[in-house]
């Protein structure tokens, strides 16, 4: 028997204010892009929680120069051309408190940061999991240049590649923060220029700085910390450029909600994934002094939205465990069958005493947050805004093993027959979406909406192969 879902029964949703770009071939569309979705009913868009693994940690403060990683700011990439895996990490190579206490001592009295200097080192990787520290030969520490320092002072570096530029010279960009906003530039990522001033970008900037290309703006796009002082509260604030060396004010583009003021925003590094714009936001718990990473998304990287606030995309681990007082996540590296997250984990609460370490989790393609009943055993739904239908092949990703996922058709404001399709009921990263009669071969051209009926199940994204 047909089941017909009428679209006028669906409760509306917040709408965003700009309608996304015609999606690339095959590219997926993210349900947690709200204009992706006309309505949901019954729904909750749920974080996925990344798994973590079991040989963390990666690598740790074992060097003279690695006093204290304390949050360890990781940038982590993939070199497309040697496959190699390149880190850059920001500890504290000087640091009295630390140096000057054993551990022992530690357990007696409360940490209180002295005589502090950060350091930007290089490690590499030919599996992303076994790590070397090469000695670079670059920088003097204590009367040796035997080490994989590249800089020191900046304070919460970003690294980036930058695609986009054509002097050889200043292919990778820094971005940080030393004696006020500042960056360089460098053509292998282990040589830099010296610093350039930003002044005018006017942030504190005491947090994970970094920045990318936003080819849709055609400019660059930094995030760096902002404090509302009155409200004791770190703000993201964001700045962009066209040529990596003039930029704008910063200004604030998210903060705690403020039923939660005691859950800041400490940092957050921004990508882009599948046409919009993701942040991996540490949210700082000022009560117990400890940080995990969540997540948040942005159709332009000006208007930025939580989602699923205090759910946590990298959570802080168990008692004693390497990571259980802090997790700060690095923009991921894209991977054919997984997204790899890598992460600062430390042992202790943020302004205690603590170790630290480069820790990985990951997340399977396209699953970085899915629509889900908002009750336990009962149903929902989720209704797209219009597509123009590209091929008569629909794929799905979803979690749908113990559950169910119909999909039905909406063409011309009508309503969709669920019945027409075959439930999905497994787990599916881009499941073949199958039909008893009918099928989209006829609306080729068209422009049609999908209805999800879910059940058990999670959905997350569909795109046309």
């Amino acid at each position: 028997m047909t089941q017909p879902i009428a679209r006028r029964l669906f409760l509306g949703s917040a709408a965003a204010s700009l309608l996304p770009a015609a999606p690339a071939a095959g590219r997926r569309y993210l349900l947690l892009d709200d204009r992706n979705v006309e309505r949901t009913e019954n729904t909750v868009l749920r974080v996925s929680r990344a798994e973590k693994e079991s040989r963390n940690p990666l690598f740790k403060e074992d060097k003279p120069w690695e006093v204290r990683y304390d949050n360890l700011y990781a940038n982590v990439r993939k070199d497309a051309s040697s496959g190699i895996y390149q880190c850059w990490y920001s500890p504290f190579i000087v640091d009295e408190a630390v140096s000057g206490t054993s551990v022992a001592e530690r357990a007696k009295i409360r940490y209180r940061p002295r005589n502090r200097e950060m350091g930007l080192c290089y490690a590499e990787s030919r599996d992303g999991l076994s790590w070397t520290k090469p000695e670079l030969g670059l920088v003097e520490f204590e009367g040796s240049k035997k080490n994989n320092l590249v800089v020191r002072g900046p304070h919460g570096t970003g690294v980036c590649f930058d695609g986009h530029e054509t002097d050889p010279a200043r292919r990778y960009k820094m971005f940080f923060v030393e004696r006020g906003m500042s960056g360089a530039f460098s053509p292998d990522g282990k040589r830099w220029s010296e610093a350039v001033k930003f002044p005018e970008i006017d942030a504190v900037g005491d947090t994970h700085n970094n920045a990318i290309w936003v080819p849709a703006l055609k400019k660059y796009v930094g995030v760096t910390r902002l404090w509302d002082r009155p409200a004791k509260q770190r703000l993201v604030g964001r700045t962009e450029s066209t040529d990596f060396v003039h930029w704008t004010k910063a200004v604030e583009v998210l903060r705690a909600d403020p039923g939660s003021l005691d859950r800041q925003t400490y940092a957050m590094p921004i990508f882009e994934y599948e046409g919009v714009y993701l942040g991996l936001v540490t949210m700082f718990h000022v009560p117990s002094d400890t940080s995990q990473t969540e997540l948040a998304w942005s159709p332009d990287t000006v208007h930025w939205q939580r989602i699923d606030p205090g759910s946590a995309v990298v959570p802080l681990g168990p008692a004693g465990s390497v990571d259980a007082g802090c997790a700060y996540g690095a923009a991921p590296v894209f991977e054919k069958d997984e997204i790899r997250i890598y992460y600062g984990g430390s042992n202790g609460p943020h302004t205690g005493w603590r170790e630290g370490f480069l820790c990985l989790a990951r997340l399977r393609p396209g699953r970085f947050a899915g629509f889900e009943p908002r009750v336990a055993g009962t149903a929902a739904t989720v209704v797209t805004r219009p597509v123009t239908v590209t091929s008569a092949d629909l794929r799905i990703n979803a979690e749908a093993r113990g559950g169910q996922i119909r999909v039905g058709v909406i063409e011309g404001g009508g309503a969709a027959a669920l019945s027409q399709a075959v439930p999905i009921q497994a787990d599916v990263l881009d499941g073949v979406c199958r039909w008893k009669k009918g099928g989209l071969r006829p609306l080729l051209g068209k422009e049609v909406q999908f209805v999800f009926d879910i059940q058990g199940a999670r959905v997350f994204s569909f795109r046309f192969a």
